[in-house]
């Protein structure tokens, strides 16, 4: 974790699902059928196409790659990164399971990993603590799955229409006390432990490349600190960032919702980052 920083361009840390890339019950398609963008998929599980973008998206994020460090953000574990197969080359730092892993140049940066660990041990309660709570208080009519990711955090996938709106507030009361963040995003309720965020990993990769300019989108509650630590940033027009009305000076907050939000981010950042 010592190597010398290596100069850059500006520096593109961004969030993918919801943010750049959309299943298909996310792509908030609203025009008539005839007027809906083309689609590329850029992700592929068990067979079937399960994530999109715009064509057009996916020729500005081949253009923006060639402007700037583009750096993958996201809460996915490492093995859900892989699937997806986005345009242009392969970046050379990525970032995984909400800032617990580094890939640099798709290998695993184990030093980071440790690091990490060595912090969650230090602040926040243990995770078999966390996912004992939330086994012993979820409800069997509304819980579908159960996973930990990369042994760091815990989610749910739940039938929302289901879900009762205080279990979630119970459950960020309860986690809050001991350190974890809980967000719901879509049909999944994660709770992951505060010194684990994207930012923690973003200033790492800034450190080693030595940015001095960072563009950054995010839509969930687990992408703020994400936003806050660049110096230019979005939000598109859905998630729980746009729920909750959060905002912060320097950071956009489109209208858009859905797949053309992820396309017109894409834009923006192209723009900011030929200046």
């Amino acid at each position: 974790m010592k190597q010398r920083p290596e100069i850059v361009r500006s520096l593109v840390a961004s969030d993918l699902d919801r943010t750049l890339i959309y299943s298909s019950a996310a792509l908030a398609l609203s025009m008539a059928d005839e007027e809906a963008p083309r689609l590329l998929c850029v992700e592929v599980h068990e067979g079937r196409p399960l994530s999109f973008m715009t064509e057009t998206a996916a020729a500005l994020i081949q253009r923006l790659a060639a402007a700037a460090e583009f750096v993958p953000a996201t809460t996915r574990t490492r093995k859900q990164y892989r699937r997806i197969n986005l345009p242009g080359p392969v970046p050379r730092y990525a970032i995984c399971a909400n800032g617990g892993h580094i890939l640099v140049k798709g290998h695993t940066d184990h030093d980071w990993n440790a690091e990490m660990r060595r912090r969650l041990a230090e602040g926040c309660a243990p995770l078999a603590e966390v996912r004992a709570y939330m086994a012993r208080t979820a409800d069997e009519s509304w819980l579908r799955k159960e996973r930990i990711a990369e042994d760091l955090f815990v989610y749910l996938v739940v039938e929302r229409s289901l879900l009762p709106e205080l279990w979630v507030k119970d459950l960020a009361e309860w986690a809050e006390e001991r350190g974890w963040t809980v967000s719901l995003q879509g049909r999944k309720i994660y709770a992951v432990p505060k010194p684990l965020t994207k930012s923690a990993a973003l200033a790492e990769v800034v450190r080693r490349t030595g940015a001095d300019h960072v563009l950054a989108a995010g839509d969930s509650l687990l992408d703020a600190e994400l936003l806050l630590a660049a110096h230019t940033a979005w939000r598109p027009g859905h998630g729980e960032l746009a729920d909750t009305g959060w905002g912060a000076p320097h950071v956009d907050a489109l209208t858009l919702p859905g797949v053309a939000a992820g396309e017109e981010i894409l834009r923006r950042m192209l723009s900011v980052a030929r200046r």
